[in-house]
């Protein structure tokens, strides 16, 4: 009786280790991060770009989807002066673009929200950038 027992135990452990060495490995949602493709544009009409990278892989992830974006000037203590974000078409894969009027110079935040495909739960960064003349 303990003999079958513990053959059916290994076999469900041999089971086991099969389906864990054929599941796809995801990543924690920490190993992701955006970062600014430049911390320095131009005041006005502007276009920010940012790269949505892998930390571990060092790769750029395409295909998130942005669904919460927020530009406001935080830095300089006035997080009530936000202004509209765009979205719009990159030609490079894992680079997000949005159009925005940085009206002052200074510091400015965006705080940007993604889920990843494959990922649960969500991405949220924020990335300090600086208008300037």
């Amino acid at each position: 009786m303990k003999t079958l027992n513990l053959k059916r135990a290994a076999a469900a452990v041999l089971i086991g280790l099969a389906f864990s060495a054929t599941s796809p490995a995801f990543a924690a949602m920490q190993d992701y991060e955006f970062q600014l493709v430049k911390s320095e544009i131009k005041k006005g009409q502007a276009v920010i770009a940012v790269r949505l990278i892998n930390k571990v892989t060092r790769k750029p992830v395409p295909d998130a989807v942005i669904f919460a974006t927020r530009l406001d000037m935080a830095p300089e203590g006035m997080q009530d002066m936000a202004t509209k974000v765009t979205p719009i078409p990159s030609s490079e894969p894992g680079v997000y673009q949005f159009k925005a009027n940085l009206s002052m110079e200074g510091g400015w935040q965006l705080s940007l929200g993604a889920k990843i495909q494959g990922e649960t739960g969500s991405l949220e960064n924020k990335l300090v950038l600086k208008a300037v003349p």
